[in-house]
This record gives C-alpha cells, sequence and structure tokens, in this order.
C-alpha cells in the first residue's frame, strides 16, 4: 500500500490579523507534496472545523500569534468531537510560551511548534506521523 498525500487545513484563528508564518508553513507543506487549505484570517473555531470536515482533512495546523490558543485550541478540538470529527489530529504553531505547551498536548493537540521552528521540522513530524487511512 502506498500512503495517500496528507491533507491539512492551516487556520488563523480569532482576531489574530498576522498570517505570514501560516502561509509560510502552508507553503513549505505545499513544497514537500502534502495538500493545503488556507482559511485565511479570523476564523472562528466553528468555521475552522466545519472546514475541516467539509475539506476531509488529516490534520488542522492552528497559526496563534495572539495569546488566545489556552481558550481557542481546546474549542477547536471539543467542537470536533461534538462534530464526530475526533480523528482529525490538530498541530499549533506561533508565539506560545513553552509553559503552556503541556496545557495545549492535554487538550488534545498532538504537537506545538514554537516561534521559529524550521519548516523541515514540521514536514518530517507530519510525514512520520501514522496515518488511519491509506489507498492501495
Amino acid at each position: 500500500m502506498t500512503r495517500r498525500r496528507l491533507r491539512i487545513l492551516i487556520a488563523k484563528v480569532g482576531l489574530d490579523g498576522h498570517d505570514v508564518g501560516a502561509r509560510v508553513v502552508a507553503r513549505g507543506l505545499v513544497d514537500a507534496g502534502m495538500e493545503v487549505i488556507y482559511t485565511g484570517l479570523r476564523r472562528t473555531p466553528a468555521q475552522i472545523v466545519r472546514a475541516a470536515i467539509e475539506e476531509d482533512v488529516d490534520w488542522i495546523g492552528i497559526s496563534v500569534l495572539s495569546g488566545a490558543h489556552r481558550v481557542l485550541v481546546p474549542r477547536i478540538r471539543a467542537i470536533l468531537d461534538e462534530a464526530g470529527a475526533g480523528d482529525i489530529r490538530m498541530m499549533v504553531g506561533g508565539i506560545i510560551p513553552q509553559e503552556d505547551v503541556p496545557e495545549l498536548e492535554a487538550a488534545g493537540v498532538a504537537r506545538v511548534f514554537l516561534s521559529g521552528t524550521p519548516i523541515a521540522e514540521i514536514v518530517e513530524f507530519l510525514e512520520q506521523s501514522p496515518m488511519d487511512t491509506q489507498d492501495a
């Protein structure tokens, strides 16, 4: 069996209006052969979950610079679970204090990428993550 291309939704949640990092990550993932859907700025948790389900993604990548990650990220996870989409995995990146990482992981985030993480590290993490579905 061969592994199908990963589908990743990159999202900016809340009032954060800076998307350069999210766009850089999205471009790097596309260059690595992944399918990327970018939702644009200032999305609500419900909008992100709806897009993730509609696009049938494997991962949601949340970019947060506003400091609202401790509230918004667990809300996204809760809405995913309520919608029966708990199999969609989440990663978070941006300006996140190291001391908040365990809290985000406890809320269901598979990996937190702090500001300045090389794109190659994100790609490697995603490529090495187990897939639930494979194509023949």
